[in-house]
């Protein structure tokens, strides 16, 4: 490892030991938050530690092999010890260096899904739905909390739009791959023939804004309009003008909110879902300077992006930007896809390595 690496590891496992001090001895002095906090940040530096001190003792042994190797009788056994033990340092070393990359600034966020039926009309719709409750499984099976803010169904299932708010440790971190288009190959229930058709529905991941960085909305930007709610919901749809619909001028964001009966919860959800979008585009645009983008990995919520095919009489899935294709559509669909986000976080650390090396 570099001179620099070694001395950043260095001054870290000495914060780790102050930590431990610090926790052990003085508990009684802090008040809940700051016992919180540094727990927090031991806890976090714990596996480096553990590393560190694996990666020191190894080290040691290494220098003390290196000695036998003057000695005829034993060298040939030597060597072979050195072996194994100069491939367990570089593990040690590649899992130190994964453990120092920075995470992304909002990895830790909460996030909203954008789910739109794009190219394919009905059929699109109808998958967007599916996505939906992809996405609501696959948040149930990371104990996350989710809810839908918005949706507008379309007019044989699914939703034309569907917007639902994600809550949990480590949402974005690894629902951030999901944004851009996803494509569907199957035969519609519409097709008489029984041709297969291509539909498409694009996915956007908008991490919600940290207290610290909450973009302040200037009521003179905004445009809000109100009008009455459409779909099922009982004898309160159409009745009142609850809906309600934002127009971010500088951005030409729009943004629509009719789930709740109150115009006012209307109002709060679709500015929170606005604030979200606003900030998920001045994230775009630092990622758009970085290679990471170039790779594809880290999609934008367009329809040009193409993320994944999701092909139904094959039942196969392929995710086009690391070339990795699955028969396991039906696990994939139930939720399991930490099939695809696990490879894809692989990869997306792998490119973050090369750039510190």
């Amino acid at each position: 490892m570099k001179k620099s690496i070694i001395t950043k590891l260095k001054n870290l496992i000495k914060r780790y030991t102050e930590l431990e001090q610090l926790l052990s001895n003085n508990y009684t002095k802090f008040n809940k938050e700051e016992f919180f906090k540094l727990s927090k940040e031991k806890s976090e530096l714990f596996r480096l530690n553990e590393s560190f001190m694996q990666w020191l003792s190894i080290k040691s042994e290494i220098k003390d092999i290196k000695l036998m190797l003057k000695d005829p009788v034993v060298r040939t056994l030597a060597e072979e010890e050195l072996y194994i033990l100069n491939n367990k340092k570089k593990q040690i070393e590649r899992k130190i260096k994964m453990l120092l990359l920075p995470d992304d600034p909002y990895d830790k966020n909460s996030c909203f899904i954008e789910i739109r039926a794009a190219t394919g009309g009905l059929e699109a719709a109808i998958f967007s739905g599916e996505l939906c409750r992809m996405y609501m499984r696959y948040a149930d099976l990371r104990s996350w909390k989710v809810s839908i803010i918005n949706m507008h169904e379309g007019e044989k299932g699914g939703y034309k739009v569907v917007i639902l708010k994600v809550i949990g440790a480590g949402v974005c971190k690894r629902l951030k791959f999901e944004s851009g288009g996803h494509r569907v190959q199957r035969v519609p229930q519409t097709e008489s023939q029984g041709r297969i058709h291509t539909s498409t529905c694009t996915v956007a991941i908008m991490p919600e804004a940290p207290k610290s960085e909450k973009i302040i909305l200037n009521i003179n930007d905004l445009k809000i309009d109100t009008f009455r709610s459409s779909g099922a919901g009982g004898q309160h749809v159409n009745t009142t003008d609850s809906a309600v619909r934002i127009t971010h001028i500088p951005t030409g964001n729009v943004v629509e909110c009719q789930d709740e009966r109150s115009q006012h919860k209307n109002k709060e959800k679709a500015l929170s879902v606005l604030s979200a979008k606003i900030y998920s585009e001045k994230n775009a645009q630092k990622e758009s300077e970085s290679s990471l983008m170039r790779k594809n990995l880290l999609g934008t919520g367009s329809r040009s992006d193409r993320n994944r095919t999701y092909n139904y009489p094959q039942n196969r899935v392929t995710d086009h930007r690391i070339n990795l294709t699955l028969y396991r559509l039906n696990e994939v669909l139930s939720g399991k896809l930490d099939l695809f986000i696990n490879p894809l976080l692989q990869e997306y650390q792998a490119d973050l390595l090369l750039m510190t090396e």
